[in-house]
């Protein structure tokens, strides 16, 4: 377990926590919490080994592997998939072992490949394909090179490949920074299934609430363990505070009774005894210290300077890129206290639409119609990486505003974080925190009266992010908002719309209805892409039985061309019986490789390439034993549907 025991960190002089002690124990799922800059990623650090206490101890199983996200990725001409197999240190070092078969003997050899059957070594590349899957790539892109990734897209690579690692120890800095929905929902669902320790950081309270059974809060120095997940932790924290203030003001009473007595009769010779005892008890007393939560930010949007109706509005739009639609027939009004989501799969043109509202996009066809009175505050992350690095807070705020008194402008800064010398100081040091915060600060003050916000909570604590969502909610304007965080969703939003399959229209239902829907949509698309594949395999089929032959038989091309052609039942259970046999056969020639590999015979001397060839067909076919049991499942999931 890791054990905790009277552990104090400094940094920069200041400390980040003093004497903390604490427990986790093996299979915890754990939720580290606490404002920006109280000390989580060193807590991190210190259980990698890779800084030292600068008191008490903190101690790990020396045997544990410890799997880490990295908060960068370097330019790589490696393919993404090798990359994600590189997680599993011990596979690729096996794999390379094994393709130098030569210069090993009977022995090591025989050791190498029972180690590399062990750890599950033959499915490790059809792991790794799948977790790119669930993280968003497409099936081409897998083996695109590192380097043609967006930064954001190679932090979902980094995540594939930390979770290929087979570890004890799983630590997580905000892993959902750079995903949507659909990938969280992914990853939550990996993460439940995850046997190891595991500590997160994040600041999305329902990716929290899905993973974690545990909370280890950081405040003021002190690291306290909650039972529980999140929403159990917010609540237990709360009756905590209101207690702790309770206890205070109580004592705040007795302390004050205790002095008043004292300061009246200290003179008085036949009170003065009295007054001393009361005076050494005040002296005694351990004082409770007032509650106080951890300080949030405010934030509150100006009243913008007109609101008409409608705001903006798209009338049977197409949208896209370089003439290719991607939306079609978009009809979408924008009214004064519309309060609006976006959900769809990746890619499906979440980020496009709102695009296509800023008029960052032209449209392909149809209208869009804005009045001249609206005032569009767009929120999106390119817009983050593009403040001007050398200006400073109150230069920028300045540039919008020239006219603005310096005082006026450093309050307002001031509700944003951007308080004393921060103000002042040069944004190309900031956190990707601080450079959102300065983003929304500079859209808040131009007032406008539609916010369109995609992903706006990326890099947000949770202070930051429920002041948002307060600030949202008493807006007065339109809200169009692209987000993962569901939480914010569900409180802000009262409209979804689903972006799909190049369609956009209402969605009747909640969060909850969507993950639904979305396991449902990427099942559908999973058995399209076997029925696509199965219907390539029997085309060619078809082409070699429609050869020439002495005496051809008619039923199966009938079977085959009614495959082809239709979707009706008997030409599923005809696909359905196929997949079957096929399967059959490929599970009885995999265990006869299988009885061969456990012969001694075959690790002797001069039996190298019959091995080399024995494992590479070993792979092969457990390979395509997957890949026909993933065939059989949905096709009889499609029969199943048929008959229903």
């Amino acid at each position: 377990m890791i054990v905790a025991e009277a552990l104090s960190l400094l940094r920069g002089g200041r400390p980040l926590f003093e004497r903390a002690s604490f427990m986790i124990h093996p299979g915890w799922h754990v939720g580290l919490t606490g404002n920006n800059g109280c000390g989580k990623s060193s807590l991190f650090a210190l259980l990698r080994r890779e800084l030292q206490a600068d008191a008490g101890n903190l101690s790990r199983p020396g045997v544990w592997t410890v799997a880490h996200m990295a908060q960068e990725v370097e330019a790589l001409d490696q393919p993404a998939i090798e990359y994600v197999l590189d997680g599993d240190a011990e596979w690729r070092s096996l794999d390379q072992q094994l393709q130098h078969l030569d210069t090993l003997d009977g022995h090591v050899m025989g050791e190498l490949f029972a180690r590399y059957e062990a750890i599950d070594g033959y499915t490790a590349r059809s792991r790794a394909a799948q977790m790119l899957a669930g993280l968003g790539f497409a099936e081409a892109d897998q083996s695109r090179p590192v380097a043609e990734f967006s930064g954001g897209w190679r932090m979902r690579i980094n995540l594939a490949q930390t979770l290929m690692c087979r570890s004890d120890l799983l630590l997580l800095d905000e892993p959902t920074n750079h995903l949507d929905l659909d990938a969280i929902l992914w990853l939550e669902d990996w993460l439940r299934a995850y046997p190891g320790t595991l500590l997160v950081v994040s600041h999305d309270r329902d990716f929290l609430d899905a993973v974690v059974e545990h909370v280890l809060h950081i405040e003021r120095g002190e690291l306290t363990h909650y039972r529980g997940n999140y929403s159990s932790f917010e609540r237990t924290r709360a009756e905590r505070l209101a207690q702790q203030q309770q206890v205070f003001e109580k004592q705040q009473a007795q302390v004050a009774h205790l002095t008043a007595f004292v300061e009246r009769f200290r003179a008085k010779a036949t009170k003065a005894r009295q007054a001393q005892s009361r005076l050494k008890a005040l002296e005694r007393m351990t004082l409770t210290a007032p509650a106080q939560a951890d300080s949030g930010l405010e934030i509150r949007f100006r009243a913008p300077d007109r609101l008409v109706s409608p705001l903006m509005r798209l009338d049977d739009a197409c949208i896209g890129y370089d003439r290719t639609p991607w939306l079609r027939g978009v009809s979408l009004g924008l009214y004064p206290g519309a309060r609006m989501a976006l959900l769809g799969p990746n890619g499906a043109g979440k980020s496009t639409l709102v695009k296509a509202l800023v008029g960052e996009l032209p449209l392909l066809q149809g209208t869009r119609l804005i009045s001249e009175h609206t005032r569009i505050g767009y929120f999106a992350q390119h817009q983050v990486d593009h403040l001007d690095v050398e200006a400073t807070p109150l230069l920028m705020l300045q540039r919008l505003s020239p006219k603005t008194d310096e005082l006026t402008l450093r309050s307002f800064l001031g509700g944003f974080g951007f308080g004393g010398d921060r103000v002042t100081a040069r944004i190309a040091p900031f956190s990707g925190g601080e450079k959102a915060r300065l983003a929304l600060a500079l859209i808040v003050w131009q007032k406008p009266n539609v916010l369109l916000l995609d992903e706006p909570t990326n890099h947000l604590d949770l202070a930051l992010r429920h002041a948002l969502l307060v600030a949202v909610q008493a807006f007065e304007g339109a809200v169009v908002l692209v987000s993962h965080d569901r939480h914010m969703v569900s409180v802000v939003c009262d409209e979804l719309l689903l972006v799909s399959d190049g369609r956009v229209e209402r969605f009747d239902g909640d969060l909850d209805d969507y993950a639904v829907w979305l396991r449902q949509w990427r099942a559908k698309k999973a058995r399209e892409a076997v029925t696509v594949a199965g219907q390539e395999a029997v085309r060619q089929e078809a082409a070699r039985e429609l050869q020439p032959a002495p005496a051809p038989v008619a039923e199966p091309q009938v079977v085959v061309r009614k495959v082809v052609r239709s979707a009706d039942v008997r030409a599923a259970q005809s696909a359905l019986a196929k997949a079957e046999s096929r399967l059959q056969a490929l599970q009885e020639a995999l265990a006869g490789i299988t009885a061969t590999l456990a012969d001694t015979g075959i690790y002797g001397a001069g039996q190298q390439q019959a091995l080399r060839e024995t494992l590479a067909e070993q792979a092969r076919l457990v390979a395509a034993v997957a890949e026909c049991e993933s065939e059989w499942l949905a096709l009889t999931e499609q029969l199943e549907s048929l008959q229903a």
